[in-house]
């Protein structure tokens, strides 16, 4: 039997493959596991991506964008939908309804679509492994321009899983931290610098369809815990994160 295209693969994980094709993408990933693997993989990022953005793109565009040139429309659209998609998920930690500021939007959307791209990841769900903690913290200090840690989150059973260095919104470099509980529950910590805060090191809470994310800055260091867990849960483990960085060295 044939391996079937790549484009087609995908098309069999977004439920977008009809007929023969489907058929024999089917019957592919039925005898080949990694195959198989990676289709689940994809299914997974889809429904975590569409969980984060489909409630947004489904708004409609507000008139006086509708009236712009398209290409030009499309743009703003795009930015009032992030925008609005930030502000609706701005709940601070003790359950009022408040504003996120504009900063706090980029960081805590930057770590949403990060978890959402890399959690679902079987065989690389991180660039540099835990066993390799040292040179991890040590490359990604230097990539950020500060040193940084990775706060050990055992004590409420989550293992490190490694790192990886992202792009930052906007210039710059972020990290982000993995870490999986016995279960296979992963939580992954955003950070990037160059941040700026009202609201001092406060807790904020944001959820959307299940991710959940308690994001804070300390100094000009912006930090987001997410992870598809009940508040309560998600707070002890921001609480251990936040009591971890801040230990004395």
């Amino acid at each position: 039997m044939k391996r079937p295209a790549d484009e087609n693969l995908h098309a069999l994980a977004d439920g977008r493959l009809e007929g023969e094709a489907r058929r024999e993408a089917e019957a592919w990933i039925a005898q080949n596991p990694d195959d198989a693997e990676r289709v689940a993989q994809w299914r997974q990022q889809g429904r975590a991506l569409h969980a984060l953005f489909d409630p947004v793109r489904e708004e409609s565009m507000p008139a006086r964008l509708a009236a712009l040139p398209r290409p030009a429309a499309w743009r703003a659209a795009a930015a009032v939908a992030w925008v609005a998609l930030g502000l609706g998920m701005g709940y601070a930690a003790r359950g009022l309804i408040t504003p996120a500021p504009q900063p706090e939007l980029v960081l805590l959307r930057s770590a949403a679509v990060a978890h959402a791209a890399y959690v679902p990841e079987v065989r690389h769900p991180v660039e540099v492994a835990a066993d390799q903690e040292a040179h991890l913290v040590a490359w990604l200090s230097k990539r950020l321009g500060t040193p940084i840690r990775a706060p050990h989150l055992g004590a409420a059973g989550y293992a490190l899983l490694g790192g990886r260095l992202l792009p930052a919104e906007g210039g710059g470099n972020a990290a982000q931290f993995m870490y999986q509980s016995a279960t296979g529950q992963r939580v992954t910590l955003y950070l990037r610098t160059g941040e700026k805060s009202n609201t001092g090191t406060a807790f904020r809470y944001a959820q959307q369809d299940g991710l959940a994310v308690f994001y804070w800055v300390e100094g000009d260091t912006g930090y987001a815990l997410s992870g598809q867990l009940e508040r309560e849960q998600l707070l002890q483990l921001a609480t251990l994160a936040y009591r971890e960085l801040n230990a004395a060295h």
